[in-house]
């Protein structure tokens, strides 16, 4: 169960994001997929101008592709963890570099909401993690599955937000240099 004496407010200096599975073959078949990767590309624009840890998920990239360039045009130098778990934390190469963030706030985007986010937001709650979903930087193919998975991820004692409201609660305060950057991204 999520630590509620944190109030659902996560850290900076313990946080993480993990884009799960923005693959171009997922292009075609993800509900509302442009505005989706949109979301995703702002927050891995927004992380590292922050300077909290990425990591990146590829589902059988063999079959399915890459990370589709409009979210690694922004992250530079990367090495995506390739799964065949649903649940990224089936994965040794990902439960090493999540340990290597040390993070204890894993906020989450990515597809599908009902199959490998759904089931690496319940495992990461199962370690003792808080999680936090994006809601509007997640999807799957049919927005019924993604509804639900929510709604049970919510259940699960999940911690729903949106791209703008993670950021923001990360930076803290307005009027740096900082924040003038991140206000570009996110607007």
């Amino acid at each position: 169960m999520a630590d509620m004496k944190n109030f659902g407010i996560p850290k900076r200096r313990s946080a993480c994001l993990v884009i799960i599975d923005v693959q171009e073959r997922f292009r075609p078949a993800i509900f509302d997929f442009g505005r989706t990767a949109n979301n995703i590309r702002k927050l891995a624009e927004a992380f590292r101008v922050l300077g909290i840890p990425i990591i990146i998920t590829e589902q059988n990239p063999e079959k399915l592709g890459k990370t589709i360039p409009q979210i690694t045009n922004e992250l530079g130098e990367f090495k995506p963890v390739a799964k065949m778990h649903f649940s990224c934390c089936g994965e040794k190469e990902f439960v090493k570099a999540l340990r290597k963030t040390k993070a204890k706030d894993v906020i989450l985007c990515g597809l599908e909401t009902h199959v490998c986010v759904l089931r690496t937001a319940l495992d990461l709650m199962k370690s003792g993690r808080n999680v936090y979903l994006v809601c509007d930087a997640v999807s799957s193919r049919k927005a019924m599955d993604s509804e639900v998975a929510i709604k049970r991820l919510v259940h699960s004692g999940v911690f729903l937000t949106t791209v703008e409201s993670i950021i923001f609660q990360l930076i803290d305060k307005a009027g740096t240099e900082e924040f003038r950057k991140i206000f570009a991204i996110v607007i």
